[in-house]
């Protein structure tokens, strides 16, 4: 189980990193980006991640979109003119957080920190990340992943990110699901769920119709 470490510089920013915003109406479902933290070998992400997108399936405000680390082969080496071999990694996954207006990241705690692969995926986009709400659900140790939320606060902020007030946090997970990955006492957790998806919902709204009045940075 995850239990248990993060390059600086932007590189790119693909045309169209914007475009989430472009022509949706006031009441459409927001789109939301689902990113597993962990590529570690025997992760517990994927338990950790069903049951969160059990709380997103049908829910009316929100259409999700998962985007996990373990199956990304970016570059490690950020680079301002990254070369067509580099570009055609990054393609996709650019493609899917410019789409969205909204991050979730669901994160393990390693070494008192979050996973290196995340920190590498955030610096290679910029304005993707900007002026969108971001929430994050973590689990660990006794910790339950809440040191690596408050170090990825940081990071977001710097990328002119919401980050949203409520977290989900599973503090010893691998005790609190059973065999099948279903939460053995689920009420608080449950809640703590819908009370970040609600917050989740009205920055993601408040800020996708901000950026039709006026984009964000001009």
């Amino acid at each position: 189980m995850d239990l248990t470490t993060a390059a600086t510089t932007p590189a790119t920013t693909p045309a169209g990193a914007d475009r989430a915003t472009d022509g949706a109406p006031a009441d459409a479902p927001l789109k939301v980006a689902v990113i597993l933290a962990s590529n570690r070998e025997g992760r517990f992400a994927p338990v950790v991640s069903r049951w969160f997108l059990s709380h997103t399936s049908g829910h009316p405000d929100i259409e999700t979109d998962l985007v996990d680390i373990a199956a990304l082969d970016l570059p490690t080496a950020l680079s301002y003119r990254p070369g067509p071999e580099d570009q055609a990694l990054l393609a996709d996954v650019s493609a899917q957080l410019a789409d969205a207006d909204a991050f979730v990241v669901v994160t393990p705690e390693y070494n008192h920190s979050y996973p290196a692969p995340l920190k590498n995926l955030i610096d290679w986009h910029r304005a993707e990340w900007q002026a969108k709400p971001v929430a994050f659900v973590s689990y660990g140790g006794v910790s339950g992943g809440l040191r690596a939320v408050e170090h990825l606060r940081q990071v977001f902020a710097e990328l002119h990110s919401v980050s949203i007030r409520d977290t989900v946090s599973f503090h010893n997970a691998g005790a609190l699901f059973d065999d099948e990955g279903r939460h053995k006492d689920p009420a608080g957790a449950d809640a703590a769920a819908k009370s970040l998806l609600d917050q989740l919902v009205w920055w993601g709204r408040a800020l996708r119709e901000a950026k039709k009045v006026r984009p964000y940075g001009s």
